[in-house]
């Protein structure tokens, strides 16, 4: 065999190995939620608490916090297995697969940019600076919450994506695995259009200033990395709640637990991610006024169908097409979870 080749497709194997161990490794990656900074806060969080709620560090204390939080009715769960195993299978085949189809925030940033220039002429009343850096990390990450608030909201609001959302849904129990536990659909989604929204903002501060750039914090958004110190609790049992007042601005684990419940009264509250203005604004904010206890999942007795990984994939699909054969009337039916 040619040397360049057999160094190509040498390559091209240790790309393939890399991709398929990469999901084994996310403890040290610092875009993932399994992260392992964001998960030794998540335990941390998690003991102050327990600590909190028992009013004391006890001489059982942590014996008492590994019955309450690390049980094997949670963590051996049907449906938390289904977690695990569809978190290694859809790492691997969703950016093979599905990922080119989400639309692109750099390419709408770019095209922007390049039409503003075109109409308008060179832009740059900006200028550069700290505060238009600052300006720019606040409004992009506005940009990018809204659009995670948009794309998680139509998919309670309209049935056809809410037959994908609810793989996310059927969970029975929580842990960090749920958080990738989203049909490919929903993945779409739910990037889809905060990259459209922080496309249109790249695309407008790239042209009104003369370079600009949102503020990092190992490798992530500052403030998606703020985010993500607590977001691992969201899904977890650890009933961490923000009280009455910031639980207006900010989405606190506590309420978006509230979203997983089976309560009609719970039902497509809650919605948004990390700010809670879009739920105020939209009539979907759910504020407890204690803790409260409800159980995880549909509510219909489905769940199970959902616990595999095949049936993640392929149980939407099945139960649209059934439906579309029992013709219009089952198809518009009504809302599974409306927004």
């Amino acid at each position: 065999m040619d040397p360049a080749a057999l160094q190509d497709w040498q390559a091209v194997v240790v790309q393939a190995v890399a991709h398929v161990l990469r999901p084994f490794f996310a403890f040290n990656q610092h875009n993932s939620l399994l992260f392992w900074p964001f998960l030794l806060l998540t335990v941390a969080l998690s003991l102050l608490t327990f600590a909190l709620a028992q009013h004391s560090f006890r001489r059982d204390f942590l014996k008492e916090y590994r019955q309450s939080y690390f049980t094997r009715a949670v963590w051996g769960h049907a449906s938390a297995k289904a977690d695990y195993r569809f978190y290694l299978v859809n790492a691997i085949v969703f950016p093979l697969l599905f990922a080119p189809l989400i639309v692109s925030g750099a390419w709408i940033g770019q095209f922007l940019a390049e039409g503003l220039a075109g109409l308008f002429g060179p832009g740059g009343m900006l200028g550069t600076g700290v505060w238009v850096n600052i300006a720019y990390t606040i409004v992009f990450f506005l940009a990018y919450d809204f659009g995670r608030y948009l794309g998680h909201w139509v998919q309670h609001r309209f049935d056809l994506l809410w037959q994908f959302h609810k793989v996310h849904h059927s969970a029975e129990v929580l842990t960090p695995f749920t958080n990738f536990r989203a049909h490919p659909v929903d993945l779409i989604c739910m990037h889809s259009a905060p990259a459209l929204l922080t496309g249109l903002v790249q695309g407008v501060f790239a042209w009104a200033s003369d370079g600009s750039g949102y503020y990092l914090f190992f490798g992530l958004h500052i403030f998606v990395f703020a985010y993500n110190l607590v977001a691992n609790l969201r899904h977890s049992h650890v009933w961490l709640s923000y009280g009455p007042v910031l639980s207006r601005l900010l989405i606190s684990p506590a309420q978006h637990q509230i979203h997983h419940s089976t309560q009609q009264r719970h039902w497509g509250r809650n919605i948004g991610f990390a700010l809670a203005i879009w739920d105020r604004l939209f009539g979907t904010l759910y504020v407890p006024a204690s803790r409260e206890h409800f159980e995880m999942g549909l509510g219909d007795g489905s769940e199970a169908q959902f616990h595999g990984v095949w049936r993640m994939y392929w149980q939407p699909v099945k139960e649209l097409w059934q439906r579309r054969r029992q013709g219009p009337q089952a198809m518009d039916r009504g809302l599974g979870r409306p927004g």
